[in-house]
């Protein structure tokens, strides 16, 4: 199997940037998702509760 057959399907990490917890970047990349889908990228976001960041993470589809 091809190297590019295994990685079909498979998200490729971009970018990723920690910030400050917010509300409010739960709305961002919900926003940028569905505007920027046919674009073939895809935005997530993670919260550590523990020390009070998120971080959103930007991926190739």
């Amino acid at each position: 199997m091809k190297k590019e057959e295994q990685n079909q399907g498979k998200l490729q990490l971009l970018a990723q940037k920690t910030f400050p917890a917010s509300d409010e970047l739960v709305r961002v990349v919900d926003f940028l998702n569905k505007n920027l889908k046919d674009r073939k990228v895809l935005f997530g976001i993670t919260k550590s509760s523990e020390r009070g960041e998120m971080t959103i993470n930007i991926y190739e589809i």
